[in-house]
């Protein structure tokens, strides 16, 4: 079964997904990440990413979703997949549940629940530690925040609708939180 995690920025989804996969053998299917390689490889669907990201324009949603398509094409069928940072919003998730049923997959969900204060504090203390300019601006992160409040969070409720949330208190050290993981999922 294939995870989709979603958590407010800050909510370290991303570092538990990294864990579970290094130690569960699942492949991280991370959108930016994903449109990143593609852009850099030599194919027609590469060089029209790259135009976008290059004029620092969104890749539209039809592109997103071919991408998510021809990577799970490109993964074995009994690859493990966890997959951050989609779907973002309901039009994915609609489009996202049709490429995972058309590939005969099941996904289940995992939410790392962080109250949006302590995520902002995360951020801006990451930012600190490893000097990550982007993550600096408290303006820009709670605009991020705010995205994902309006967009990103009726799709969890479609999911949670459907019994295919599992949610995880994002609170405590990266230990902890991950502890709570594996023992939702019953790794």
């Amino acid at each position: 079964m294939d995870l989709v995690f979603f958590g407010i920025q800050g909510s370290g989804k991303g570092t538990q997904a990294k864990k579970l996969a290094a130690e569960f053998g699942y492949q991280i299917f991370e959108a930016g990440g994903e449109l990143r390689a593609i852009a850099a490889s030599d194919t027609e669907l590469g060089q029209t990413v790259k135009g976008y990201i290059d004029q620092g324009h969104l890749v539209p949603h039809e592109i997103i979703m071919q991408v998510v398509k021809e990577a799970i094409a490109a993964r074995p069928a009994d690859q493990k997949i966890i997959f951050d940072g989609i779907p973002r919003d309901l039009e994915q998730q609609a489009d996202f549940d049709s490429i995972i049923a058309e590939t005969g997959r099941d996904i289940q969900c995992v939410q790392i629940l962080l109250d949006a204060e302590d995520g902002v504090q995360r951020i801006l203390g990451r930012a600190k530690e490893e000097g990550r300019a982007d993550d600096a601006d408290e303006a820009i992160i709670r605009r991020r925040m705010d995205t994902f409040l309006t967009k990103t969070v009726p799709v969890i409720e479609n999911y949670k609708a459907a019994g295919k949330v599992i949610e995880v208190d994002g609170e405590g050290s990266m230990e902890d939180v991950y502890g709570r993981v594996i023992s939702s999922l019953a790794l």
